[in-house]
This record gives C-alpha cells, sequence and structure tokens, in this order.
C-alpha cells in the first residue's frame, strides 16, 4: 500500500502531481471545514506531511501513529513544536539557503522604498499632487555611503551586508549573540552592541532567527536609540518587535521610515500602520519570487522522498531527536 501524505496548504503544482504519482495524497482545503479537524483525521494514518504556514503542534497532531517527517516549505520553523515533534519522534525539515539571496533582495527594496519614500511619492504622483517642483516634504535619504547596521549576520545577514558593502560602499556594523568573524571580517563588518548599533546605524535591518531570546527584542526603550534620520527595516519576525512601539515610534517621528514584511499578526488585515505615510508594509514576501518558491517546493520535495525512504533528510531541524 503506498504511503499516506498529508498536504497542508499550497504547493507547486509541479510538486504536488509527483507526490500524487508515488503517495496516497490528502489536500487539505479550508473550504471543506475546519483546517485543524482534517489535520487531526487525515494525519492518524500519514506517514509525512508537506506544506507551511500553519500551526502544528500537540492539538492537531497528537492523533499520529506513525508520522515520520513534516517537511516544511520554509526556512522558519516558529510554526511548528519541535519539543513535541521531538517526543513523538516525528523529523521536521525546512528549506534554507535556496531563498537568501531572494530575502536580501526583498531587505534591501523594503530599505531603498523607504528611504526615497517610493510608495508615497508614486501614491502623490497619481493623485494629481506634482503640480510643481518637489519640496523638502518629498525628499528622502541617501543610501550610498552610509552606515548600514544589520541585527543578526546569519546567512540573509551577510547577502544583505554584501549589497550594502559592494553596491552602496556602506559601513557596515552588526550585532548578534556572539561575534561572527568568519562572516564579520570579508564585509569588514565591525560588532556593536546592540544599543551601540541602534545609536550609530543610518539604516537598521533585522535579521534575526525568532527565539526566546530574540522576541520582542526591540521596543520603545530601543527605538528612542535610533537617528532621527535613520530607517528601520523587518525581514525577519514579526514577533521580534513590540509592534505598539514601532508605531508610536513612526507616529512621533522618532525616526524618518520604515519597511516591514512581517508582522505580529499575518495575515495582516487593519492596521494604524496603513494610516502612516513613513512606512513600507509588504505581505510576507521575502521570498515570494516564482524561481526561490520553485526552488523551496523542489527541496522541500526531496526532504519528504528522502525520509520516507528511509534516508535521513539533509536539512533537518531536529536531526538528533
Amino acid at each position: 500500500m503506498n504511503k499516506k501524505v498529508v498536504v497542508f496548504s499550497q504547493i507547486d503544482p509541479e510538486i504536488l502531481t509527483r507526490l500524487k504519482a508515488q503517495y496516497h495524497v490528502v489536500v487539505i482545503d479550508p473550504k471543506q471545514g475546519d483546517v485543524n479537524q482534517q489535520i487531526q483525521q487525515h494525519v492518524q494514518d500519514a506517514d509525512g506531511m508537506i506544506g507551511a504556514g500553519r500551526l502544528l503542534n500537540q492539538s492537531n497532531l497528537a492523533t499520529a501513529q506513525q508520522l515520520k517527517i513534516i517537511s516544511s516549505v520554509s526556512v522558519g520553523y516558529d510554526n511548528y513544536d519541535v519539543d513535541y515533534l521531538n517526543q513523538k519522534n516525528i523529523w521536521l525539515s525546512h528549506t534554507p539557503h535556496v531563498l537568501t539571496e531572494t530575502t536580501a533582495d526583498l531587505a534591501f527594496t523594503l530599505l531603498m522604498s523607504a528611504a526615497r519614500k517610493v510608495p508615497y511619492l508614486d501614491h502623490w504622483t497619481k493623485s494629481g499632487e506634482w503640480k510643481r517642483t518637489v519640496s523638502q516634504a518629498q525628499f528622502g535619504q541617501d543610501i550610498h555611503g552610509k552606515t548600514l547596521g544589520i541585527i543578526g549576520l546569519g546567512n540573509i545577514g551577510a547577502a544583505i551586508a554584501r549589497r550594502g558593502l559592494y553596491g552602496f560602499n556602506m559601513n557596515i556594523l552588526y550585532h548578534n549573540r556572539r561575534e561572527k568573524l568568519e562572516m564579520a571580517q570579508p564585509l569588514n563588518a565591525q560588532y556593536r552592541s546592540l544599543e551601540q548599533l541602534l545609536q550609530e546605524s543610518d539604516f537598521v535591518v533585522v535579521a534575526v532567527d525568532l527565539n526566546a531570546e530574540s522576541k520582542a527584542l526591540l521596543s520603545t526603550e530601543q527605538f528612542d536609540l535610533m537617528q532621527s534620520h535613520a530607517v528601520f527595516v523587518n525581514i525577519a519576525r514579526g514577533s521580534v518587535i513590540d509592534e505598539q512601539a514601532l508605531i508610536q515610534a513612526l507616529k512621533d517621528h522618532k525616526f524618518f521610515a520604515a519597511g516591514l514584511d512581517v508582522y505580529e499578526k499575518e495575515p495582516l488585515q487593519t492596521s494604524e500602520l496603513f494610516q502612516l505615510d513613513n512606512v513600507v508594509t509588504l505581505p510576507h514576501v521575502g521570498s515570494a519570487t516564482a524561481e526561490t518558491r520553485k526552488k523551496m517546493a523542489e527541496l522541500a520535495y526531496r526532504n519528504l522522498v528522502d525520509a520516507l525512504d528511509g534516508r535521513q533528510p539533509r536539512y533537518l531541524v531536529n536531526p538528533d531527536f
């Protein structure tokens, strides 16, 4: 009998076709009723799961009897209760590296859009406000030669730093829980405490993983340290910052502007952020290009197949449960 795979979110159609040719596939469909109830029902005899963007924990996985792997089409894994998966001897795989450059591109898109007021000026122009030469209200901030502070010098943080250093001749600062000389030295990146980085940087980009130490890492006290002309960008996770504190800082013009791709609650339906013209808001699209999503789906597929064929997948979150 074919092994059973539960697809718990939309995935690449070609990958879905390949899965159906190899396994008994059940696709969770929100139109068919409560998603968690569907997962509880179908996971009972499932061997594998694949997808992204859903909370998977004891509440919807307790019925699983033979589940070997959850293959997440993502690099982040904060939606999954890893401790519970370890208890159940369930592997969790993810898709790192393939989205590094694309996400770094998006970070710089936000940085430049916020610095040069791109969404505001686009709306201003289309609204017929361009009746004379622009005035100071339409001026942005220079980027070239400025200081870029990166909170979280991992693969994505380093890719952002490369764009700043080689593309814009920027001075690079970084903050991590520990210094990362192997990544910092090729970038001429200087280590700073979080407080020093916020005080010295013209641009601050957050690229840390979400964990117990990074949750609410930035709040009112930290935003107050930033320079009045600074631009703040978050492409990490929404919970890394205190969103209400950020909104208040933007209202009070504590710094120049912000660019956001992530939020405390997603999808973001209503927010005071939407009323502010000094913030760029994107709908969590860091990896959302056709090429990158294809690569992520392919890697997630390979992780899943390896596990179901009795091999240890290459990209495991919990290889040693």
